[in-house]
């Protein structure tokens, strides 16, 4: 197999003949496919980590599609949408399509393919008749999606038939005739196709739900769009999902219940964001928003209207109706109860059992007379089956009962803090009207403190092979050298900004930093993630970074500084809005525009938005800010047509944003990206590295930082023929003891420029 793989990937392999002098064969990529493709054969572990321009998805595709052609199966999850895009639209096809002429390399003959995804893919037949090499195996590529995504024909007929007693107001019934004219259309049945709705909840009424479905008993399914995706999932051998569906699964697979087929193979692309998705499925969380759309959904409060006030036209018991009705309204009343206190112990602190941040430590501390309200309401929708004419509503009211059941479980757990080895905490952001008032959005929820011995069990103990891969999991360059900067003089303590990191952040900077060994660079990513033994492996990009990337870091003090005694800077010039300002708009003059401006708060990032929107405008330089100025999609479409713009991000926008060519020439990064000492999860984390003795800061924080310093800087070269400058504002990366650990992070050849110094 290994040779295989080298001869598809090489120069005069059968991708380079196909597509000609788009194709350029890269010894890093075929590197990344043989340990790839060893992995897989021995139902090993393994790390790869391969810089931008490697070609990485090729470089597991090629060795996933040998095995699907050994009929073993292959699970491939992404993190973002636009990844799977590459692999559905472009990558897959290209390389099954080319099966054919590999088959004739090596004994098997590969058939046309198919209309990809529907129609189950792509197939690879057995050998000619005249071949004695065997009988081959088809490889069929499917995108898996949640069944939450598919609609259903017959809830959408019901829902239609219904809607002027379901639906609450005429914007949530026109949503519903726009999902009705595009149902007619659909190919899929998906809402990746779906127009926006003036009413996103009105989706809820006609989605595809297991507590609902009929299965067989449905007067719709032979046209189902979710069971015929459940039967092209049955015969595929080569999965496409996204990491939120991939772990759901493996969540669900500890009660038997995952929905995936038996594989042999998973690949986890984009592996950095493998720990947070992974958290989230394995914690708990309780939003208002979700118990409210849920109780709304049974009786709109205001309007009377929802589906138990549309019942009494199909029940034989009104009265039994009229009951669930009221302990419904009840609900509604306990839940804005049960929140308010909520919000009340984020906002009250200790004195009530939070912690700083919203976290919750003491259990049973809030009142909790959700979870009866709605564990009653659980049993009344139960009790009500007996008393309705068909079996879709007996159905609706199962889905609705169960949907009850779990918020009362879930807000049990999470008051009790029953979960072992989790933090507990509250989140508390804008305001949502439910039809009785305006209120926050408030969440309650728990993650494991450490993800990593629960995949280890979960996921690394199976008797399949994962390969975990991205372009930032180590905290050290393939060559381990530290990139090239100038002398200059070292005051670590001095930049630090008060209660950023813990107390031994300043110890350690300030003392000589410890060299990373080779091996040690996965360290963090194998401890976090529970893959401890793992192989790992470092291809560097293949791009010429020297020559393509200045790397500035300005350390021009502010117009204004003022000393205390002792030659401390009052404040770090790194957090101070007008500063920061100052500096971007002087390096957007000197690129002309093209720059992304990278933040670690959305808080700094509206306030400087405010500073520079206008005298950058005045220049001809758009301004579009994160929250302010349209969708995540929106924004970075107008940044790609207008190649004078400056785009300012926060979390999202430093990951998962490919803008190659001209359009973005410049990156700023404002602070070095340290998680917030008060984020829930992160103190959590820290005090348990402390109790063992640890450095939280050595461990954990820096770690993540240089993941994400080096994420930040990815964001400017995506291809050979990209240039531009990374400016950094934050002088702790030459002044501090650990900047020279980020800069070690950075590809080799990088030299630092210092603007502005003393």
């Amino acid at each position: 197999m290994l040779s295989e793989v080298r001869h598809i990937l090489s120069s005069q392999g059968p991708i380079a003949r196909a597509i000609g002098g788009r194709y350029e064969a890269r010894e890093q990529q075929i590197e990344m496919a043989l340990a790839v493709a060893r992995a897989m054969e021995d139902r090993s572990h393994l790390l790869a980590e391969a810089g931008t321009g490697v070609g990485k998805s090729f470089a597991y595709l090629v060795p996933a599609m040998l095995r699907c052609l050994r009929g073993e199966t292959v699970v491939i999850a992404t993190n973002t949408i636009a990844l799977q895009e590459q692999l559905i639209q472009k990558d897959v096809p290209l390389l099954v399509g080319l099966m054919e002429e590999m088959g004739r390399d090596f004994g098997r003959k590969v058939a046309s393919p198919e209309p990809f995804p529907r129609g189950g893919g792509f197939e690879a037949s057995g050998p000619d008749d005249d071949s004695d090499s065997g009988e081959g195996f088809k490889i069929k590529p499917v995108l898996v999606k949640g069944r939450g995504n598919y609609v259903s024909i017959r809830r959408l007929k019901m829902a239609s038939e219904r809607q002027e007693r379901l639906f609450a107001d005429a914007a949530a019934r026109r949503s519903l005739h726009v999902i009705e004219d595009w149902a007619r259309e659909t190919l899929d049945g998906t809402l990746s196709t779906l127009p926006a709705l003036e009413r996103g909840g009105v989706w809820d009424k006609v989605q595809s739900d297991s507590g609902n479905c009929m299965g067989r008993k449905c007067p719709t399914f032979d046209r189902c769009f979710y069971q015929s995706a459940r039967a092209q999932l049955e015969g595929a051998n080569l999965l496409i999902c996204n990491h939120a569906l991939f772990f759901s699964d493996l969540a669900l697979r500890v009660q038997d219940v995952g929905f995936l087929p038996r594989y042999q193979h998973v690949v986890l692309d984009e592996a950095h964001n493998v720990e947070d998705v992974a958290s989230e499925h394995f914690g708990r969380s309780l939003a208002e928003g979700r118990v409210m759309h849920l109780l709304t959904t049974l009786c709109h409060p205001r309007t009377g209207k929802g589906y138990l006030p549309n019942l009494l036209m199909y029940a034989n018991d009104s009265g039994a109706v009229e009951r669930a009705i009221q302990l419904a309204v009840r609900a509604q009343d306990e839940c804005r109860a049960f929140f308010e206190g909520v919000l009340r112990a984020s906002k009250q602190g200790e004195s009530i059992g939070t912690g700083s941040g919203g976290r919750l430590r003491t259990p049973g501390s809030l009142e909790n007379l959700l979870s009866p309200a709605c564990r009653e309401l659980s049993l009344r929708l139960n009790t009500l089956k007996e008393y309705v004419k068909t079996d879709a509503d007996r159905f609706e009211l199962n889905a609705y009962a169960e949907r009850a059941r779990m918020i009362a479980d879930d807000a049990e757990v999470l008051v009790r803090q029953s979960q072992p080895g989790c933090a507990y905490w509250v989140e508390a952001t804008g305001e949502e009207d439910w039809g009785g008032g305006g209120f926050q959005r408030v969440t309650l929820a728990c993650a494991p403190v450490e993800v990593g011995p629960l995949l280890k069990e979960r996921l690394f103990t199976g008797d399949f092979s994962v390969v975990l891969t991205s372009a930032t999991l180590a905290t050290k360059s393939v060559e381990g050298k530290p990139a090239e900067r100038p002398a200059v003089k070292t005051d670590e303590r001095r930049y630090v900004p008060e209660g950023e990191e813990a107390p031994a952040a300043v110890k350690e900077a300030a003392e000589p930093v410890r060299v990373l060994k080779k091996q040690d660079a996965f360290a963090h990513a194998m401890t976090r993630l529970g893959a401890e033994g793992a192989r790992t492996m470092q291809v560097g990009s293949p791009f010429d970074y020297a020559k393509q990337v200045e790397l500035i870091v300005d350390m021009t003090p502010p117009a204004r500084e003022e000393r205390e005694s002792g030659g401390e800077y009052r404040r770090s010039w790194a957090d101070d809005p007008r500063h920061i300002a100052d500096r971007v708009i002087h390096h957007v003059k000197q690129t002309d525009g093209g720059a992304f401006v990278l933040f670690t708060s959305l808080f700094s990032l509206r306030a400087v938005a405010k500073l520079v929107r206008e005298p950058l405008g005045m220049r001809g330089h758009p301004v579009l800010a994160q929250t302010e100025d349209g969708s995540r999609t929106a924004i970075l479409e107008h940044f790609r047509r207008d190649e004078r713009s400056v785009l300012l991000g926060a979390a999202s926008f430093w990951q998962g944003v490919d803008v190659a060519g001209r359009a973005l020439r410049n990156v700023i990064i404002v602070k070095l990206p340290f998680d917030p000492p008060d984020r829930p999860l992160t103190q959590a984390r820290h005090e348990l590295i402390e109790a063992r003795g640890g450095s939280s800061f050595g461990e954990d924080s820096l770690p993540r930082a240089i993941i994400r310093f080096k994420q930040g800087f990815g964001r400017l070269i995506r291809s050979a023929t990209d240039h531009g400058r990374v400016v950094v504002l934050d002088p702790r990366l030459v002044r501090s003891g650990y900047g020279r650990q980020f800069l070690q992070a950075l590809p080799p050849g990088v030299r630092v420029q210092i603007e502005g110094g003393e």
